[in-house]
């Protein structure tokens, strides 16, 4: 039988794996939806980067969740991921295995899931051939502005196993959703806000970029060798030579610079010079006795 599941409701599992398919339908204008799972801790984490299996890195190191190839069916498109239920049992430090769904950026720039056609997640007894999906939850965006969702995840009640249905949407993508549990992803990828880049079938892991060289505490990095050497702020520097400086305004300046306001200059020395031809007018009345 099986489960039409709303938003919130869960089920119970009996099979000892599942396998989780992504089904969407596909057309002009669409663009491609990506599967990935998180294994995760009962901290809401991933214990390690390799938790994180996506299209770069399709298969746990332990092997009980890997990424199937995307298929195309009558119905639609899939992508699929599965787990082994049976022997993540035995490792209590995953509590469980979040589903989500990302866009291909490359196939459509400032693409949401509000463009994606009939989403839906159905799960399915993996050591069945053939059989009915054991739930069915039709994933539908909230605000339109999704870039990643949560479809569904299978998660740890005492002994067992059960699928929820989640539907939870991220504006932020695949690396917007798997910070959230802690994976670390390269910062230049995080600044774009795109998905991590592709490698092609080789398995990979999203990984921390490497730091470069920083400067200590309080000091400043030093520029190229090929720069001329920029000046430390709250630090006096020599001018560099000028033919001629400017006057610095409220001191006397040479009779060679401008004045500066406000100080009487000193005059050049020809103002000084005696003129030849300079004559003493008479002095006072001119008076003739008679």
């Amino acid at each position: 039988m099986t489960h039409a599941m709303l938003k919130g409701a869960n089920v119970p599992l009996d099979a000892t794996a599942v396998r989780a398919v992504l089904r969407w339908t596909p057309g002009p204008g669409i663009p491609d939806v990506d599967a990935s799972a998180l294994l995760v801790g009962p901290d809401g984490r991933v214990r390690a980067d390799e938790d994180f299996v996506f299209y770069n890195h399709v298969r746990h190191p332990s092997g009980l969740v890997r990424k199937l190839s995307k298929k195309r069916i009558p119905e639609g498109n899939t992508d699929t991921v599965v787990a082994d239920l049976s022997s993540l049992a035995l490792d209590a430090s995953v509590d469980r295995v979040v589903v989500a769904a990302s866009l291909d950026v490359e196939s459509f720039e400032g693409a949401t899931f509000e463009h994606v056609r009939d989403l839906r997640i159905l799960l399915y007894d993996a050591t069945v051939a053939g059989a009915e999906p054991l739930a069915v939850f039709d994933v539908k965006p909230e605000t339109g502005e999704e870039t990643a969702v949560i479809c569904g995840e299978v998660y740890r009640r005492g002994e067992g196993w059960k699928f929820r249905a989640v539907g939870q949407g991220y504006p932020t993508g695949l690396i917007g959703l798997a910070t959230q549990f802690g994976v670390s992803v390269d910062e230049s990828e995080a600044a774009e806000g795109a998905g991590p880049a592709r490698t092609g079938p080789a398995e990979g892991a999203a990984t921390q970029a490497a730091p470069g060289p920083t400067a200590e505490p309080g000091t400043q990095a030093a520029p190229p060798a090929s720069s001329p050497a920029q000046p430390a702020y709250g630090y006096p520097h020599p001018a560099p030579p000028r033919p001629q400086s400017p006057p610095a305004y409220g001191y006397p300046q040479s009779a060679s610079t401008q004045p500066a306001y406000g100080y009487p200059q000193p005059a050049a020395a020809a103002a000084h010079a005696p003129d030849p031809n300079f004559r003493l007018p008479p002095m006072g009345p001119q008076f003739i006795r008679g």
